[in-house]
């Protein structure tokens, strides 16, 4: 074959790839950003404080407590790992910290929007069934297997390193006083309060902003594989007209294949359904999806957190977990005869269309814009008190209760993970202060600019001083705020008149 018709192959294959992957992106465009959005205002509305001492063991009460604490949590898996680490540097119980990463990976809700939009209603059912019993058998086998001196001694090295344990500086004492007042998110008492919505509105983009490169490799992937994978590749890898053996051996597989495919959270969804026009059944196809928390970056962070030992313990009980799931949800949906019967030629379409999907899509691209207008005018509504973004994935944190902290100067960095600060601190040395532009500090303390700026008396934070800041004028001075939630309370405080 000629160099020229070579790369003609090539250039044809690719685009096939890039073509079938934003289709298939376009037909979940919606579904990503109803996602996203509702979990945005559940993590903003709905209150996770009492989480840690309620997981003090792993009984069935807080067994429900910990799947209902991660449902209502970001869907990230390394921010769910990194929340796990931290419950369990915090005092709770190792298997019931488990339960709350599996559920906020397995059973929220923007999953199962994608899983409907791009499988079908058979598959979301499955999300939330199997997620069910994982959850079950996690709590019965984890108790056996996820105890002993192993989870003592991971423990005691979390405890002893951990930077939750230590806040940095009077800004991350001032943060920790705050957060016990009632007034640490302003609007908690009123849900439509424009500070609140906009706090909402910047958890949505700010999940966004850290699946990115998740959903841009599945979806990449995904398209490469459906578009360019021969069937023959998946009947080699899968058995096929073997009954309970092809159940069985699919089930087992697919976990590994979840393994080496280095994509975590929603963006293994578009692999999964390329598995499932590939070939590989129903149950195989719940247990891949179930395996995003055996990812191997994950498996690595595991063995940072808690030792190789007990690493090689929490990956077997989870593949072993994954599977038995996968396969259960595959039988009793085949008892029940609701398991799909066909297969899609092609995941999406392979051309434009006017349809549903393309006028929802125009609908919620204006719902997005709208977020992201709530999102940029947030320290002008008086939203961010106590938020921070990590520097790097751009996940919001509250500065409480971040799983990672980096001090320098006076100046405090927040992140979603260990290995967010890792990388930071990697690409910015030990030794050097946080690029301006890029530290991750609240909205109520930005990073520098061309104005001049002051301290908040109430929070410490600094701020910038400018014709839309909150402000107080007394005995001729402006005081200047990072909210109006601190202006209130300097006004209760002082006895003050209220200012602009």
């Amino acid at each position: 074959m000629s160099t020229s018709l070579l790369a003609a192959t090539w250039l044809s294959s690719a685009a096939s790839g890039f073509r079938e992957a934003f289709y298939m992106f376009w037909e979940t465009l919606w579904a990503l950003v109803l996602g996203f959005a509702l979990s945005g205002s559940v993590q903003r509305f709905v209150p996770k404080e009492a989480m840690r001492r309620r997981l003090g063991n792993h009984g069935p009460r807080a067994v429900v407590r910990a799947s209902g604490y991660g449902m209502v949590s970001s869907s990230c898996s390394y921010a769910a790992s990194a929340m796990a680490k931290s419950l369990v540097a915090r005092g709770a119980d190792f298997v019931a910290a488990m339960v709350f990463m599996f559920a906020s990976t397995n059973l929220v809700v923007e999953l199962g929007i994608i899983l409907l939009v791009l499988l079908g209603w058979q598959f979301l059912a499955a999300q939330f069934l199997g997620g069910a019993i994982m959850v079950v058998l996690l709590a019965l086998v984890g108790g056996v297997v996820l105890r002993g001196r192993l989870v003592d001694q991971a423990r005691a090295r979390l405890a002893a390193g951990s930077p939750e344990h230590a806040h940095h500086g009077e800004v991350d004492d001032q943060v920790s006083e705050d957060a016990e007042r009632p007034v640490e998110h302003p609007g908690d008492a009123e849900t439509a309060s424009l500070a609140a919505w906009s706090d909402a509105a910047s958890y949505a983009v700010a999940d966004a902003t850290m699946l990115r490169k998740e959903l841009l490799i599945g979806y990449t992937v995904a398209g490469f594989l459906a578009a360019l994978v021969p069937a023959t590749t998946w009947d080699r890898l899968f058995l096929h007209g073997h009954g309970i053996w092809t159940s069985i051996e699919n089930a087992l597989v697919a976990p590994l294949i979840a393994v080496i495919s280095w994509v975590c959270s929603i963006g293994n969804v578009p692999l999964a359904a390329a598995l499932w026009k590939g070939g590989i059944s129903f149950g195989g196809v719940i247990a891949f999806i179930f395996a995003d928390l055996i990812a191997m970056p994950l498996i690595l962070i595991y063995r940072k957190y808690y030792g190789a030992k007990l690493t090689i313990r929490l990956v077997a009980v989870f593949y072993g977990v994954m599977a038995t799931a996968g396969l259960a949800v595959g039988g009793i949906f085949s008892v029940l005869g609701i398991v799909p019967t066909t297969r899609p030629a092609q995941i999406s379409p392979s051309h434009f269309e006017w349809n549903y999907t393309t006028y929802l899509n125009f609908v919620f691209l204006l719902v997005a814009a709208v977020i992201y207008a709530l999102h940029r005018s947030r320290r002008r509504l008086g939203g961010g008190e106590g938020l921070a973004f990590d520097p790097v994935c751009g996940m919001q944190v509250r500065m409480l209760d971040a799983p990672a902290s980096y001090a320098h100067d006076g100046e405090t960095t927040y992140f979603c993970s260990d290995r967010c600060k890792e990388r930071f601190v990697a690409n910015h040395g030990e030794g050097a202060s946080p690029r301006p532009a890029a530290v991750a500090v609240s909205l109520g303390r930005p990073a520098p600019s061309a104005f001049a700026t002051a301290i908040d008396p109430v929070c410490g934070m600094s701020v910038e001083v400018r014709a839309d800041a909150v402000s107080l004028d007394t005995d001729g001075s402006s005081v200047y705020f990072c909210c109006e939630g601190c202006r209130n309370r300097f006004v209760e405080a002082a006895g003050a008149p209220g200012g602009s």
